[in-house]
């Protein structure tokens, strides 16, 4: 049976602590090529100036940015702690000059209309506090022509790949922010039902056995 979903923070993640320990989580993902670098790649996302939501410690952008030729990134989180953060990391992969980063809120973009050829996400839409806010607003900042990556966690993956993704994540006291990650996700029907009542409704949703992922074109 499907378990109901359990909303979690709509503040992001804070802390020194678990800031520093969920930049160690995603550093090793980004080691293992779990990132969804190659999948952002594949949507159609290759150039121009994207903005990433929820960019936490930031390594699917850098990675983006990396792999793509003549790009440049605005980051937009609600975390001071990944703020700073990620500023780091941009440093350390030598692409200050390609990123900017600001804080705010999904739910009232600090942008114009049509500011940005591409708009991407990625684990961080179970914490959007109303989803349907965000996905119109997403489609506001998003130039005609422009495509939209939004992916995540799904709730309803096996309980054995669930098991399994809690003894690979590492450093172990990340582990409970996993579980409660995972609980708060969307289902493919229930993501399906968000966007079909947004400017995102045309939008196509795919899932795998750990996530869904939704695309589109402005």
């Amino acid at each position: 049976m499907k378990k109901q979903r359990i909303p979690e923070t709509d503040h992001g993640i804070q802390g020194e602590v678990t800031v520093a320990q969920y930049d160690q989580m995603q550093r090793g993902l980004r080691d293992k090529g779990w990132i969804e670098t190659r999948a952002l790649i594949r949507s159609g996302i290759t150039s121009g100036h994207a903005l990433e939501i929820g960019h936490g410690p930031g390594y699917l952008g850098l990675e983006w940015l990396k792999g793509t030729q003549g790009t440049t990134l605005t980051g937009l989180d609600i975390s001071p702690d990944m703020h700073a953060l990620v500023k780091r990391n941009a440093q350390e992969y030598g692409l200050t000059s390609r990123t900017e980063y600001r804080m705010g809120n999904c739910n009232q973009l600090p942008f114009g209309d049509q500011s940005f050829d591409a708009i991407f996400a990625n684990g961080s839409l179970h914490e959007w506090s109303d989803p349907k806010t965000a996905f119109n607003e997403i489609w506001r900042v998003l130039k005609t022509g422009g495509r939209y990556f939004i992916s995540d966690l799904r709730r309803d993956m096996n309980g054995l790949l669930r098991t399994f993704m809690w003894l690979s994540v590492r450093p172990a006291p990340i582990r409970p922010g996993l579980i409660s990650s995972i609980n708060a996700a969307y289902t493919p029907v229930e993501l399906c039902e968000l966007a079909a009542a947004t400017k995102l409704k045309d939008g196509s949703i795919s899932g795998d056995l750990l996530g869904v992922t939704l695309t589109g074109l402005k």
